[in-house]
Protein backbone atom coordinates (compact mmCIF):
# COMPACT_ATOMS: atom_id res chain seq x y z
CA UNK A 1 0.00 0.00 0.00
CA UNK A 2 1.41 3.38 -1.03
CA UNK A 3 1.66 5.93 1.77
CA UNK A 4 0.29 9.34 0.79
CA UNK A 5 -0.23 12.60 2.64
CA UNK A 6 -3.93 11.69 2.90
CA UNK A 7 -3.07 8.37 4.55
CA UNK A 8 -1.04 10.19 7.18
CA UNK A 9 -3.69 12.88 7.69
CA UNK A 10 -6.49 10.34 8.25
CA UNK A 11 -4.33 8.29 10.62
CA UNK A 12 -3.48 11.37 12.69
CA UNK A 13 -7.13 12.49 12.63
CA UNK A 14 -8.10 9.14 14.17
CA UNK A 15 -5.63 9.76 17.02
CA UNK A 16 -7.25 13.16 17.62
CA UNK A 17 -10.79 11.74 17.67
CA UNK A 18 -9.69 9.09 20.18
CA UNK A 19 -9.01 11.86 22.71
CA UNK A 20 -12.75 12.53 22.92
CA UNK A 21 -13.32 9.01 24.27
CA UNK A 22 -11.85 10.19 27.57
CA UNK A 23 -15.13 12.00 28.31
CA UNK A 24 -17.27 8.82 28.05
CA UNK A 25 -17.28 7.97 31.80
CA UNK A 26 -18.99 11.29 32.52
CA UNK A 27 -21.99 10.35 30.38
CA UNK A 28 -22.65 7.58 32.93
CA UNK A 29 -22.26 9.73 36.05
CA UNK A 30 -24.52 12.74 35.78
CA UNK A 31 -24.39 14.21 39.30
CA UNK A 32 -20.85 14.60 40.60
CA UNK A 33 -20.47 15.87 44.20
CA UNK A 34 -18.31 18.98 44.46
CA UNK A 35 -16.01 17.33 47.03
CA UNK A 36 -14.93 14.87 44.35
CA UNK A 37 -13.17 17.76 42.63
CA UNK A 38 -10.06 17.12 44.73
CA UNK A 39 -9.95 13.47 43.74
CA UNK A 40 -10.42 14.30 40.07
CA UNK A 41 -7.69 16.95 40.20
CA UNK A 42 -5.38 14.37 41.79
CA UNK A 43 -6.15 11.81 39.08
CA UNK A 44 -5.63 14.39 36.33
CA UNK A 45 -2.31 15.37 37.93
CA UNK A 46 -1.17 11.75 38.03
CA UNK A 47 -2.15 11.10 34.42
CA UNK A 48 -0.31 14.21 33.26
CA UNK A 49 2.76 13.35 35.35
CA UNK A 50 2.85 9.88 33.81
CA UNK A 51 2.49 11.35 30.33
CA UNK A 52 5.29 13.88 30.96
CA UNK A 53 7.64 11.13 32.21
CA UNK A 54 6.93 9.16 29.05
CA UNK A 55 7.62 12.21 26.85
CA UNK A 56 10.94 12.91 28.58
CA UNK A 57 11.99 9.28 28.33
CA UNK A 58 11.32 9.32 24.59
CA UNK A 59 13.10 12.66 24.18
CA UNK A 60 16.22 11.47 26.04
CA UNK A 61 16.60 8.68 23.51
CA UNK A 62 16.71 11.29 20.73
CA UNK A 63 18.68 14.28 22.05
CA UNK A 64 19.06 15.15 25.74
CA UNK A 65 20.11 18.78 25.26
CA UNK A 66 17.20 19.60 22.94
CA UNK A 67 14.84 17.85 25.34
CA UNK A 68 16.07 19.89 28.33
CA UNK A 69 15.86 23.11 26.32
CA UNK A 70 12.28 22.21 25.42
CA UNK A 71 11.40 21.54 29.08
CA UNK A 72 12.82 24.94 30.09
CA UNK A 73 10.94 26.78 27.34
CA UNK A 74 7.74 24.89 28.18
CA UNK A 75 7.88 25.89 31.86
CA UNK A 76 8.65 29.54 31.06
CA UNK A 77 5.96 29.72 28.36
CA UNK A 78 3.13 28.25 30.43
CA UNK A 79 4.12 30.34 33.46
CA UNK A 80 3.97 33.51 31.34
CA UNK A 81 0.65 32.40 29.81
CA UNK A 82 -0.76 31.81 33.30
CA UNK A 83 0.33 35.29 34.41
CA UNK A 84 -1.49 36.85 31.46
CA UNK A 85 -4.66 34.90 32.26
CA UNK A 86 -4.61 36.08 35.88
CA UNK A 87 -4.80 39.69 34.74
CA UNK A 88 -7.80 38.96 32.46
CA UNK A 89 -11.03 38.40 34.43
CA UNK A 90 -13.11 38.10 31.24
CA UNK A 91 -11.83 34.62 30.32
CA UNK A 92 -14.70 32.43 29.12
CA UNK A 93 -14.12 28.88 27.87
CA UNK A 94 -16.04 25.58 27.82
CA UNK A 95 -19.07 27.37 29.32
CA UNK A 96 -17.02 28.44 32.35
CA UNK A 97 -15.97 31.87 33.56
CA UNK A 98 -13.37 33.41 35.82
CA UNK A 99 -10.90 31.17 37.68
CA UNK A 100 -12.51 27.93 36.50
CA UNK A 101 -12.29 29.11 32.88
CA UNK A 102 -8.64 30.09 33.35
CA UNK A 103 -7.73 26.63 34.72
CA UNK A 104 -9.65 24.95 31.92
CA UNK A 105 -7.91 27.07 29.29
CA UNK A 106 -4.53 26.22 30.82
CA UNK A 107 -5.05 22.47 30.70
CA UNK A 108 -6.47 22.63 27.16
CA UNK A 109 -3.49 24.76 26.14
CA UNK A 110 -1.01 22.35 27.75
CA UNK A 111 -2.55 19.32 26.06
CA UNK A 112 -2.64 21.18 22.73
CA UNK A 113 1.11 21.84 23.03
CA UNK A 114 1.53 18.13 23.69
CA UNK A 115 -0.40 17.33 20.50
CA UNK A 116 2.05 19.20 18.27
CA UNK A 117 4.85 16.79 19.20
CA UNK A 118 2.53 13.79 18.82
CA UNK A 119 1.54 14.96 15.34
CA UNK A 120 5.19 15.26 14.36
CA UNK A 121 5.74 11.79 15.81
CA UNK A 122 3.01 10.31 13.61
CA UNK A 123 4.34 12.00 10.47
CA UNK A 124 7.96 11.04 11.12
CA UNK A 125 6.97 7.42 11.87
CA UNK A 126 5.22 7.07 8.50
CA UNK A 127 8.47 8.22 6.92
CA UNK A 128 9.82 4.90 8.19
CA UNK A 129 7.16 2.82 6.43
CA UNK A 130 3.54 1.67 6.70
CA UNK A 131 4.06 -0.83 9.53
CA UNK A 132 5.92 1.59 11.80
CA UNK A 133 3.45 4.39 11.06
CA UNK A 134 0.44 2.20 11.82
CA UNK A 135 1.97 0.98 15.09
CA UNK A 136 2.82 4.50 16.30
CA UNK A 137 -0.63 5.77 15.25
CA UNK A 138 -2.39 3.02 17.22
CA UNK A 139 -0.20 3.61 20.28
CA UNK A 140 -0.82 7.39 20.25
CA UNK A 141 -4.57 6.91 19.72
CA UNK A 142 -4.77 4.66 22.79
CA UNK A 143 -2.57 7.04 24.81
CA UNK A 144 -4.88 9.90 23.89
CA UNK A 145 -7.86 8.36 25.71
CA UNK A 146 -6.50 8.92 29.26
CA UNK A 147 -5.27 12.34 28.14
CA UNK A 148 -8.84 13.18 27.12
CA UNK A 149 -9.92 11.86 30.51
CA UNK A 150 -7.46 14.24 32.22
CA UNK A 151 -9.06 17.18 30.41
CA UNK A 152 -12.59 16.00 31.25
CA UNK A 153 -11.65 15.49 34.92
CA UNK A 154 -10.89 19.21 35.11
CA UNK A 155 -13.80 20.47 32.98
CA UNK A 156 -16.84 18.39 33.95
CA UNK A 157 -16.76 18.82 37.76
CA UNK A 158 -16.57 22.58 37.21
CA UNK A 159 -19.79 22.61 35.18
CA UNK A 160 -18.89 21.76 31.58
CA UNK A 161 -21.15 19.17 29.95
CA UNK A 162 -19.59 15.78 29.03
CA UNK A 163 -20.28 16.47 25.35
CA UNK A 164 -18.44 19.81 25.47
CA UNK A 165 -15.61 18.20 27.43
CA UNK A 166 -15.27 15.55 24.73
CA UNK A 167 -15.26 18.16 21.99
CA UNK A 168 -12.65 20.27 23.79
CA UNK A 169 -10.55 17.12 24.23
CA UNK A 170 -10.70 16.50 20.48
CA UNK A 171 -9.90 20.16 19.84
CA UNK A 172 -6.75 19.86 21.95
CA UNK A 173 -5.55 17.07 19.64
CA UNK A 174 -6.26 18.78 16.30
CA UNK A 175 -2.58 19.77 15.90
CA UNK A 176 -1.87 16.07 15.37
CA UNK A 177 -3.34 15.79 11.84
CA UNK A 178 -2.17 19.34 11.05
CA UNK A 179 1.46 18.57 11.97
CA UNK A 180 1.60 14.96 10.78
CA UNK A 181 1.41 15.75 7.05
CA UNK A 182 4.28 18.31 6.86
CA UNK A 183 6.34 16.09 9.18
CA UNK A 184 5.78 13.15 6.81
CA UNK A 185 6.64 15.20 3.72
CA UNK A 186 9.70 16.79 5.36
CA UNK A 187 10.95 14.05 7.69
CA UNK A 188 14.59 15.13 7.68
CA UNK A 189 13.64 18.71 8.62
CA UNK A 190 11.13 17.86 11.37
CA UNK A 191 12.98 14.95 13.03
CA UNK A 192 15.57 17.17 14.82
CA UNK A 193 12.78 19.28 16.37
CA UNK A 194 10.99 16.26 17.89
CA UNK A 195 13.00 16.08 21.17
CA UNK A 196 12.52 19.85 21.68
CA UNK A 197 8.77 19.47 21.11
CA UNK A 198 8.58 16.55 23.55
CA UNK A 199 10.41 18.60 26.17
CA UNK A 200 8.20 21.63 25.55
CA UNK A 201 5.06 19.58 26.21
CA UNK A 202 6.59 17.81 29.22
CA UNK A 203 7.68 21.09 30.82
CA UNK A 204 4.24 22.64 30.38
CA UNK A 205 2.60 19.54 31.86
CA UNK A 206 4.91 19.49 34.88
CA UNK A 207 4.18 23.16 35.59
CA UNK A 208 0.43 22.55 35.32
CA UNK A 209 0.60 19.59 37.70
CA UNK A 210 2.56 21.33 40.46
CA UNK A 211 1.23 24.89 40.10
CA UNK A 212 -2.47 24.17 39.56
CA UNK A 213 -3.78 20.61 39.84
CA UNK A 214 -2.08 19.41 43.03
CA UNK A 215 -2.72 22.68 44.96
CA UNK A 216 -6.39 22.55 43.88
CA UNK A 217 -6.62 18.92 45.03
CA UNK A 218 -5.10 19.85 48.41
CA UNK A 219 -7.83 22.47 48.88
CA UNK A 220 -10.50 19.75 48.74
CA UNK A 221 -9.01 16.56 50.24
CA UNK A 222 -6.26 15.58 52.70
CA UNK A 223 -2.56 15.52 51.87
CA UNK A 224 -2.54 11.73 52.25
CA UNK A 225 -5.48 11.31 49.87
CA UNK A 226 -3.79 13.54 47.27
CA UNK A 227 -0.52 11.61 47.56
CA UNK A 228 -2.25 8.24 47.17
CA UNK A 229 -4.42 9.44 44.27
CA UNK A 230 -1.53 11.01 42.35
CA UNK A 231 0.82 8.06 42.94
CA UNK A 232 -1.74 5.47 41.81
CA UNK A 233 -2.66 7.55 38.74
CA UNK A 234 1.01 7.90 37.72
CA UNK A 235 1.49 4.15 38.13
CA UNK A 236 -1.68 3.43 36.13
CA UNK A 237 -0.62 5.76 33.29
CA UNK A 238 2.92 4.36 33.08
CA UNK A 239 1.64 0.79 33.32
CA UNK A 240 -0.90 1.50 30.58
CA UNK A 241 1.79 2.91 28.32
CA UNK A 242 4.23 0.07 29.08
CA UNK A 243 1.68 -2.60 28.19
CA UNK A 244 1.44 -1.08 24.71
Amino acid sequence: MQITAWTVFIAALITALATGLGALPFFLFKDIPRNWLGVFNGIAAGLMLGASFSLMDEGMNLNVLRLLLGVLVGVVFISYFHGRLETDSSTNVAGLKGADAAKSLLIIGVMTLHSFSEGVGVGVSYGGGQNLGSFITAAIAIHNIPEGLAISLVLVPRGTSPLKAGLWSIFSSLPQPLMAVPAFLLVTIFRPFLPFGLGLAAGAMLWMVFAELIPDALDEISHNSVAVTVALSVAAMLGFQTLL
